[in-house]
């Protein structure tokens, strides 16, 4: 199916669990979906995720396939081959943890672990019709996960259920202590965004169905933040990896998309600094009224595979979702369907440090609404 990179066994638990071939893995190379990383050094040390993982006596089965360098949205790989959607074979898993979000789909794993920059745990989550959580950002180690230095990159769950996320939460970062259910509905707020129709549709429609209602709100550094926080990619990205675009050995769309980042200025990422601190400050001055933010994960359906070789032309798919990376606030996907049978997420976002109380609150809707 194209979703494992490497077998792997490591652990012999009960928990099975795959990791993203961004995360490091004793005696093993991490290729992060590139051929041009095929000939790197098998790395001396385990992530520490994958030391907690091991320590709670999980088994790691496998590492999971990307979108290469972890640097595009639609998870379409043509060294080691694009992961199937397993629930929606015509549409892109989602980058760039596509092989995470599918494997979970698929039933392979009970968790496995993704890595979010500016979207891409809850993208592919979405699109495979899985739940899939970033936490806050600095909240799980990411000693060990290339590339090793970024100022919005976070590693998390994708599960079939929030259960599972918290229990996944509970092995990847010791401070994290599921929190009791809620007993009363929290107080949502809905923010105003651009989103198909249909998809705004059925998340009404699904909140409804859970006798919940939501006072709409805005975000007037939305569309800032989303800029900006493309700025902060584009140029730790270029920084990381520049020097593999003379390689030759790189996918034509990260090899142009790479080229491109490297015209990102730091007056650029400085002046994107100035945005981050305004739009966190608007973001925590709205969860000091209202308990969550809750919004669609993507603005549209996911694209087929056919349509989506250019990933630039795509990129407007992670407006709902790269401004919480820049703000470094919780985020988890919960997985919808549309009327016609087409994948819908609906993103939650909690105050910083909030993880198990944005848990609660998404099993509590979902609860609500079975």
């Amino acid at each position: 199916m194209n979703i494992i990179v490497q077998e792997v066994q490591k652990g012999t638990g009960a928990l099975k669990v795959m990791v993203k071939d961004s995360i490091d893995i004793q005696g093993m190379r991490t290729m992060a979906g590139s051929q041009a990383l095929m000939q790197s050094q098998p790395a001396s040390t385990n992530a520490d995720v994958v030391d907690r993982i091991l320590a709670a006596d999980c088994q790691i089965t496998a590492k999971t396939n990307l979108h290469e360098l972890a640097f595009g949205i639609t998870g379409i790989n043509h060294t080691f081959g694009t992961a199937i959607n397993p629930k929606y074979p015509e549409l892109i898993p989602g980058g760039s943890s596509s092989g995470s979000a599918a494997a979970i789909a698929a039933g392979l794993a009970d968790f496995t672990l993704g890595t979010d920059t500016g979207g891409s745990i809850r993208m592919p989550a979405a699109c495979c019709g899985v739940y899939g959580l970033k936490p806050t950002f600095g909240r799980v180690s990411r000693a060990g996960v290339h590339p090793a230095s970024s100022s919005l990159d976070c590693v998390g769950p994708f599960a079939n259920s929030v259960d599972m996320i918290e229990s996944a939460m509970q092995i990847i970062d010791l401070t994290f202590h599921a929190q009791a259910e809620l007993v009363q509905a929290p107080k949502l707020a809905w923010l105003n965004v651009d989103a198909d129709s249909v998809v705004i549709e059925t998340i009404q429609h699904y909140l409804n169905q859970a006798n919940l209602t939501a006072s709409a709100v805005t975000l007037e550094g939305f569309k800032a933040a989303f800029d900006a926080g493309m700025q902060i990619i584009n140029y730790e990205n270029w920084q990381a990896y520049a020097e593999l675009t003379e390689t030759g050995l790189l996918g034509a769309d990260v090899n142009a998309r790479l080229l491109k980042a490297a015209e990102t200025t730091l007056a650029q990422v400085e002046q994107a600094e100035q945005v981050k601190v305004r739009f966190t400050g608007e973001i925590d001055a709205l969860l000091d009224q209202y308990d969550v933010l809750i919004l669609p994960t993507l603005p549209q359906f996911p694209p087929k595979v056919a349509d989506a070789e250019n990933t630039v032309a795509f990129l407007n798919l992670t407006g709902l979702v790269r401004p919480f990376n820049l703000s470094g606030h919780p985020a988890i996907s919960i997985p919808l369907q549309s009327s016609e049978g087409l994948p819908v997420g609906l993103q939650i976002v909690a105050k910083h440090n909030a993880d198990e109380y944005l848990c609660a609150v998404a099993k509590y809707i979902v609860n609500a609404a079975q």
